[in-house]
């Protein structure tokens, strides 16, 4: 039987294990990437590993999402990521140049090669026929110093894509109508790999967009083949002498597979407050908008702001409308003012900011209260903008350009004629500031500027014989690591700060976490966390695991777990249990008492069931670790087991 393209890479990369489906396996990461959310925490791991140098092929410090200077916080920081980039030997990409995955897919990505980055939307290189994944930032450092990075076996869900995109409608029509399909959980356990006729009518930015979005499925990845279309990208780059073809075998298999005819898609839009919350456009036309928002890792290309433009050429922002354009890197910008498509933006009231994550995550861009926002953003989870109670639509963005004109959310077939264009056949590469890696040498005499909200490393005590606790708080299905450790302005600069950013753990949620927590723990207990499904979707954010393992949570109950985020739990010591019987989950209430006999002989010994009693009540919970997962929660976490 042949092989999938995933297939192809993981089987070149396995350095342990065997690749049967759910079975753990280890691979050669190639690249890495870290953004400056998760990056300063990755590189105090990093170093606190001892290792002097990165061991990958290429590594690249990017620095996109805190930008805004309000005080010295985030400065210092950038300060402290460079000179780390400096000192280990990585390329550095500084405020202003751009979104990591657009720039990663620009100047560095290459067909064929692992990719592994501190971020959630790491796929997007996937787009290329790379393995790219998302993963925590502790992964991310062991990946740098040369550990394999290990996963469970994903299955392959093959998405077939056939006809042809009608004009107005995006390759990120795409996605939403398999968000629509298969929700935010139908990706997990899989990697979507795209096939069929279809796939040739995609530029390899359309591809980028699907596979950058598809981190919403809840998939480890998200791969395209690589051919002649990647061809032709890597060549206006300047890089065509990195190009591969990579494809599926005629007779490969798929696990699951969907069809998707393109040619019958219509613009569609996800409402508030979930990716899969998905309809058509045209259903919720004439809703009045006052924010629209083009930006962020899925739609920032030259590709996306050219369109706008050019949908603009000649029209006006709706005088009631605030339009925001946020580029996805200094080449994208300086090859839309080549192309003379700045002006058109500029006159029709667009407001052009600097290349970056901005209101995606929180920083900045905040919507009018009780007003729509529609953005070209991949997550419209509650409060993820900044303001509580928000009301989030994610779109195209030809649909969010047409909504900007009218004032109204707008299907953009209303607006005519869709306007042609052709981007260049050469990109200016825009990379004048990335630095390259020192050498050894040079690397070795580098001192890292910290600044004093850089606090050092915590240390985490081993998983006790006789685990007891209280339930702090009981939470229901879909539960993201925004909800767990949220983003924004006043919270972001704090990332290196673990007592500090601490404090608002699950502020989302309940104002009183950190008070509640810190009572349990004064008695001696420690804090336990009862979810439902899904728990932990969303962003890669190790901090989501790390502040509330700092508080004094050890133990996360629920009824599954996103992918990510049961890794990050691992890594820093909390134990993911699910429940044996999902009715048990109404037996639990916040407040409860937990015990749990013989915890660590339980974990050790390969226990798959372990027995606990809440409130004098005997259940059952799930223990699905390796082997080696279990060494590392035995220890207190990946860091103690390193050592």
């Amino acid at each position: 039987m042949g092989q999938t393209v995933a297939e192809k890479i993981l089987a070149a990369h396995l350095v342990e294990g065997e690749l049967k489906k759910g079975e753990e396996i280890g691979l050669r990461i190639d690249q890495t990437l870290t953004q400056d959310a998760t990056g300063t925490m990755a590189y105090l791991e990093f170093e606190a590993i001892g290792i002097p140098r990165v061991q990958t092929e290429l590594s690249v410090s990017y620095v996109d999402h805190n930008m805004l200077q309000s005080d010295f916080k985030n400065a210092d920081d950038h300060i402290f990521l460079q000179g780390a980039a400096r000192k280990f030997g990585l390329h550095f990409s500084p405020p202003g140049n751009g979104i990591c995955h657009q720039v990663h897919l620009e100047r560095f990505g290459v067909p064929g090669k692992t990719l592994l980055g501190s971020d959630s939307h790491t796929p997007t290189g996937g787009g290329m026929g790379m393995l790219a994944m998302g993963a925590g930032g502790l992964d991310v450092a062991m990946a740098m110093a040369g550990k394999p990075f290990y996963l469970i076996m994903p299955k392959i869900y093959g998405i077939k894509l056939i006809g042809k995109l009608q004009p107005w409608v995006a390759a990120r029509d795409v996605l939403l109508e398999v968000l629509r399909q298969l929700t935010v959980k139908g990706g997990v356990g899989y990697i979507m790999e795209y096939f069929g006729p279809g796939v040739a009518e995609l530029s390899l930015t359309d591809r980028a967009t699907i596979t950058n979005f598809g981190a919403e499925l809840g998939a480890t990845s998200s791969v395209f083949p690589s051919d002649e279309n990647t061809r032709k990208y890597l060549a206006a780059q300047g890089r065509e002498e990195q190009w591969q073809e990579l494809v599926a075998d005629a007779d490969a298999a798929y696990d699951e597979v969907l069809e998707i005819d393109m040619s019958t898609l219509e613009p569609m839009i996800a409402c508030p407050s979930s990716p899969d919350n998905v309809v058509k456009v045209s259903e919720v036309a004439g809703k009045p908008v006052a924010q629209v928002l083009v930006g962020s890792c899925t739609n920032s290309s030259l590709r996306d702001l050219t369109a706008v433009a050019k949908i603009m050429q000649g029209r006006e922002v709706h005088r009631d409308v605030s339009f925001e354009i946020n580029p996805g890197s200094r080449q994208v910008i300086e090859n839309l003012t080549v192309q003379g498509d700045v002006l058109p933006l500029l006159q029709s009231g667009a407001r052009i900011h600097q290349s970056g994550c901005l209101g995606c995550i929180g920083m900045g861009q905040a919507p009018p209260t009780g007003m729509n926002s529609l953005r070209t953003v991949s997550r419209n989870f509650p409060g993820r903008s900044g303001n509580k109670g928000d009301q989030v639509y994610l779109c195209s963005p030809e649909v969010a350009a047409a909504s900007a004109i009218k004032g109204v959310i707008t299907d953009p077939r209303d607006l005519g004629e869709y306007p042609r264009f052709e981007l260049p056949a050469t990109y200016l590469p825009g990379d004048e500031r990335i630095e390259t890696p020192l050498s050894a040498e040079e690397g070795s005499k580098v001192d890292i500027v910290r600044g004093p909200n850089i606090a050092p490393f915590p240390e985490f005590t081993q998983l006790p014989e006789t685990w007891k606790g209280k339930v702090v708080l009981k939470l229901e299905d879909n539960i993201t690591t925004d909800h767990i450790m949220p983003a924004g302005a006043a919270i972001l600069p704090l990332r290196s700060n673990i007592p500090a950013i601490s404090e608002y753990v699950f502020s989302q949620v309940t104002e009183n976490f950190s008070t509640d927590i810190k009572a349990i723990t004064d008695a001696g207990l420690f804090g336990a966390v009862i979810g439902g499904e899904n728990y932990g979707q969303g962003s890669s954010r190790e901090h989501a695991a790390l502040a509330p393992r700092y508080l004094g949570v050890q133990v996360k109950l629920v009824k599954s777990f996103a992918r990510i985020h049961k890794a990050n739990l691992i890594n820093f010591g909390i134990l993911p249990l699910t429940f044996v019987d999902a009715e048990d989950y109404d037996k639990v209430q916040q407040g409860s008492e937990i015990v749990i006999p013989d915890i660590r002989e339980a974990v050790s010994s390969g226990a798959e069931t372990i027995p606990m009693e809440i409130d004098g009540q005997p259940i059952q919970a799930r223990c699905e670790l390796s082997s080696r997962h279990r060494e590392i929660m035995v220890a207190g976490g990946l860091l103690n087991w390193a050592r």
